[in-house]
């Protein structure tokens, strides 16, 4: 129970979801059913040409390494930071370096990558419905996060202007 108080978890916060607590469970009931949605593939969408089918593995396989490589360094490179809440830990402090010099949300990123590199593997439309609701999921529990790191990081809407939010370089 302390590491989930070390997280800013406590009985208040959840009745009052002061710290986006329901988003966490929002999260894991999301990507919860991500990982159980049957795969639907549309009718007559069969891959015939081998090349075709391992150029589309191969695309699958380097969205899934990434998004992992993502969520492995966005880990490490928070270090005593990391909480599940969106709202930051009251002894934290502002993470600009590492993955986190290339985008603000790599756990995010990462998640996402790795969706949509299941979703090309399975060629399921059902996981492309799915991983749209997540990106728009994670869209919102970004910008409630920030809201929270601008209000107590004074840097943060520099750092902000710096980094894209979650795909380095475009967003």
């Amino acid at each position: 129970m302390k590491i989930l108080t070390d997280w800013g978890f406590t009985r208040e916060s959840w009745r009052n979801n002061s710290r986006g607590e329901y988003l966490v469970l929002l999260q894991g009931a999301l990507l919860t059913g991500f990982a159980i949605l049957p795969v639907y593939q549309l009718p007559g969408l069969k891959i015939q040409s081998t090349q075709l089918l391992y150029i589309t593995w191969f695309m699958a396989s380097m969205l899934g390494l990434s998004g992992l490589i993502f969520i492995i360094k966005g880990l490490i490179d928070l270090g005593k930071n990391l909480t599940p809440l969106p709202y930051p830990i009251e002894n934290g402090e502002l993470v600009q370096t590492g993955i986190y010099g290339i985008v603000r949300h790599p756990l995010y990123s990462g998640l996402i990558l790795a969706a949509f590199g299941w979703t090309i593997f399975q060629m399921s439309i059902s996981h492309l419905i799915a991983s749209t609701i997540l990106i728009i999921f994670f869209e919102i529990k970004a910008n409630r996060e920030e809201a929270w790191l601008t209000k107590k990081y004074p840097d943060y809407s520099q750092y902000s202007q710096r980094v894209k939010k979650l795909i380095p370089g475009i967003y």
